[in-house]
């Protein structure tokens, strides 16, 4: 697919902030991407779902190896995840119509929007492709379109 048909829709590209991977055993895991990748990883607490964080460059920055560089982390899946999948998360500045531009291109919306403490505005969903991903909308938002 060309790449100017989508910069003749959005003169400004929503980016890749983040990615989401499962992990059953969150310290095998971070252990793992430590050793192999020198990643940093960061266990949070319960009050942010026993999350592993996972950070793949010093900054995003221009400069050789760190500029696009994303980090990410891992959940422990569920039952009540049923897509629980490797995703990524795309910035977006505002929620609502990004919400609404993924099912007028024939997305699905999973759940409801949910506040992420200190980080932004959150939601899953399913590309045309059966794909889980998110979009979220930071705290900082000053990129992305917002239709």
């Amino acid at each position: 697919m060309s790449a100017a048909i989508h910069a003749a829709r959005h003169p400004v590209m929503c980016p890749v902030v983040h990615f989401e991977m499962p992990a059953h055993d969150r310290a095998r895991a971070a252990a793992f991407y430590a050793g192999a990748f020198g990643w940093n990883m960061q266990q949070l607490g319960e009050d942010m779902g026993n999350y592993l964080l996972a950070t793949t460059a010093d900054a995003d920055a221009p400069g050789p190896g760190s500029r696009g560089a994303i980090g990410g982390g891992f959940f422990t899946p569920c039952p009540d995840m049923p897509n629980a999948a490797t995703s990524v998360v795309i910035a977006v500045e505002q929620l609502e119509p990004a919400i609404e531009r993924v099912r007028q291109h024939g997305g699905q919306i999973h759940g409801e929007p949910m506040d992420i403490p200190g980080v932004g505005r959150f939601i899953v969903f399913e590309d045309t492709e059966g794909n889980r991903n998110s979009m979220l909308q930071p705290l900082m938002a000053d990129d992305c379109p917002a239709a």
